[in-house]
């Protein structure tokens, strides 16, 4: 029997989100068994870089599992907070040094749309958008490919008004807070089939993304591994500030 196992960070959002995923396959017939996965997804604000490793060190102890056992190290690379993806891509990096193990960076958007998939399992393409804040979304645009078994990028992870979005032409499904956010202002939640608010960036789902991309060779060294902003910019000008504040003002007055 041989198993891989691997560790999956995600800071992107106001939760630390860890998961430990152990797959096993047989060494005769190379068929791998539903992989066991162990997690911890708390909302901790602004402080998940004190909660990330004594998550790490519960999930290896409650799996039974050694450190020393760890194959690779995945995170959710972005989009999403600076400071989230900085502790996420700190975390991950500190560790696969010390272990002497490859990196998998995983977008929060196609953990997003892995979401959906574990969910909605006949969901074959997703619209994956997130607040971007400053009047602005994160979003990317995938299609699960079935004989590939993988997601495959049609839109990479991009940034711009909640109205601008490029919606599939095909039925689709909508993942993401965004809906909530914007409203009607998201133009592409009124073509989605499929709705999902609670798709979000999480641990589980990027640990599974994280298993096929490992097994692939999709992967970094650790000195390699870097956040995916996607907006270079971080805060709007007080001027800016004003001027969205108008802006929504004479939408809501309309």
């Amino acid at each position: 029997m041989t198993s891989t196992v691997l560790l999956a960070l995600d800071t992107s959002t106001e939760f630390c989100s860890v998961a430990l995923l152990r797959s096993d396959a047989s060494s005769t017939t190379s068929e791998a068994a539903p992989p066991r996965i162990w997690m911890r997804h708390e909302q901790t604000g602004a402080v998940s870089s004190t909660r990330v490793l004594p998550a790490v060190r519960e999930l290896f102890d409650e799996a039974g599992l050694a450190l020393a056992q760890c194959h690779a190290v995945a995170f959710g690379a972005g989009p999403g907070s600076f400071t989230g993806l900085r502790t996420a891509t700190g975390v991950a990096q500190g560790l696969a040094f010390g272990l002497g193990v490859p990196v998998v960076p995983i977008s929060t958007l196609l953990a997003c749309a892995e979401s959906v998939r574990l969910r909605h399992p006949a969901v074959s393409r997703v619209l994956a958008v997130l607040d971007a804040r400053m009047d602005e979304v994160y979003w990317a645009d995938y299609a699960w490919d079935p004989a590939a078994g993988e997601w495959r990028t049609v839109t990479p992870p991009s940034l711009g008004a909640p109205d601008s979005l490029v919606a599939p032409a095909g039925p689709f499904a909508l993942a993401g807070n965004a809906a909530r956010a914007f409203g009607s202002r998201l133009t592409a939640a009124g073509r989605a089939a499929v709705i999902d608010h609670d798709a979000l960036p999480h641990a589980q789902p990027l640990a599974l993304a994280a298993l096929r991309a490992y097994r692939a060779g999709r992967t970094v060294s650790a000195e390699h591994a870097a956040p995916e902003y996607v907006r270079d910019k971080v805060a709007q000008t007080s001027a800016e500030r004003m001027a969205e504040r108008a802006a929504r003002g004479e939408q809501e007055g309309r």
